[in-house]
């Protein structure tokens, strides 16, 4: 499932755009602090362009520029906050919160986690790399991946997936850079985050069907939670 686990077949039925729509709302207001302008903020030109490709209304995309840039004389505060732990059948997994009540999270976290089992701090995260993720499609036909991941300096690359997206991983540091650097290598960046690639991710088919269905519901539980942002889950491909 590579280093962001997503539920595969999500439906964008009208719930789950909201729910994607309010995720990327925060990415928005948050790089918007570096300013309003895409043009000159290549963060948030990101990630505008990520809400245009899953139709988020021009005023909803506006309103959280003008939000996160201060323009509307509403405050925004987001913290970050990592919860770690384990799925059913101690499956690692970091969650990645942004939220405005930490207590409202930390509830939700300790209810969700039930079904699995809520560590301190560390208990899981030393089975993660710490690594920057840019999800990218090739520009035109023939773009090699291995070497643009090499010319653009990513430590390594994850094989297209069956929507023909190429997970790129860098070390968290040269994020921006291998980002800009993509481009000219025949590829289109599509995101570009600091996320979480298990060391020693567990094969699925060593689980039962029944049990890999209990690690893809909580996964999807934890997803569906309005403060979690990102969750990066301890599964291979």
């Amino acid at each position: 499932m590579g280093a962001q686990w997503k539920a595969k077949h999500k439906d964008l039925a009208a719930n789950a755009k909201g729910r994607l729509f309010g995720k990327l709302a925060k990415d928005i207001m948050i790089a918007a602090r570096h300013g309003a302008d895409p043009a000159a903020n290549a963060r948030l030109r990101l990630v505008v362009e990520q809400a245009r490709k899953v139709s988020m209304p021009k005023d909803t995309l506006d309103r959280a520029i003008k939000k996160g840039a201060g323009l509307t004389g509403e405050a925004v505060h987001f913290e970050h906050v990592i919860y770690e732990g384990f799925a059913p059948h101690r499956v690692p997994v970091m969650v990645e919160c942004l939220t405005d009540n930490v207590n409202r999270a930390a509830s939700d976290m300790r209810v969700l986690f039930r079904k699995g089992q809520l560590g301190t701090s560390g208990s899981v995260s030393w089975d993660f790399d710490h690594v920057g993720i840019i999800e990218a499609e090739p520009a035109a036909a023939g773009a090699d991946a291995e070497v643009a991941a090499i010319e653009a300096g990513a430590q390594d690359f994850e094989p297209a997936d069956e929507e023909g997206i190429t997970v790129f991983l860098t070390d968290p540091t040269d994020l921006d850079l291998v980002s800009r650097a993509l481009p000219s290598q025949g590829f289109t960046v599509l995101s570009s985050k600091l996320g979480y690639k298990p060391k020693n991710p567990i094969d699925p088919a060593s689980l039962s069907a029944e049990a890999l269905e209990e690690v893809e519901a909580f996964l999807a539980a934890l997803d569906d939670n309005e403060d979690v942002q990102n969750v990066f889950a301890g599964l291979g491909g």
